[in-house]
């Protein structure tokens, strides 16, 4: 799956000279958690995030009108382009511990990826794997375990007299040690 399946498009943009007021108004009239910041020449410059709102206008006590988007806004765009795939996508956001990436497309900004949109797709393609692997696992020859190997014993606590023991094995549905095992058969 690539990129340009899941961004969302259009982008809400503002100009470096907004006030952060303004941004904040948008963001509240759209139903946004970012705003993207472009020059005057219309090239994305940067992203303005609720966290940024909080971090750099209230918890500074700023008046949000006093405050250009410019200022308030990090820096530089993080991009990514629309062939791209998610899994792609998702390890440089991972890596860079950011939640959205611009799409840019020929140098225009077309869209934006955010993690909500690669996990509201997350079902579709973990079932897509697993059907993968079906169909795949149908032409693997399959390989069968001997009766000594299905009755392997294991380490653990014996479920009848709770003793530690090396050599638990199985029965109506117990892992019992041998001790247990040799009294259940002279029952």
């Amino acid at each position: 799956m690539l990129v340009r399946d899941v961004m969302s498009s259009p982008v809400i943009t503002v100009e470096e000279e907004a006030t952060a007021n303004h941004v904040a108004e948008l963001m509240d009239k759209h139903g946004l958690g970012c705003i993207i910041v472009t020059s005057k020449q219309g090239k994305p410059i940067g992203i303005i995030t609720e966290r940024d709102l909080v971090t750099r206008v209230l918890a500074k006590n700023v008046k949000p009108d006093t405050l250009k988007a410019k200022d308030v806004m990090t820096t530089p765009l993080i991009t990514i382009e629309p062939d791209e795939t998610i899994s792609e996508a998702a390890r440089k956001m991972s890596r860079l511990n950011i939640r959205r990436l611009g799409v840019v497309y020929k140098g225009q900004l077309i869209g934006l990826l955010s993690s909500k949109d690669i996990l509201a797709v997350m079902p579709e393609l973990i079932e897509t794997i697993q059907e993968r692997a079906l169909i795949e696992g149908e032409n693997i020859p399959q390989i069968t375990m001997t009766e000594e190997e299905e009755e392997s014993s294991l380490a653990g606590y014996c479920d009848r007299c709770s003793a530690w023991s090396d050599n638990l094995k199985e029965v109506d549905g117990e892992f019992l040690c041998e001790d247990c095992r040799a009294e259940l058969e002279k029952e």
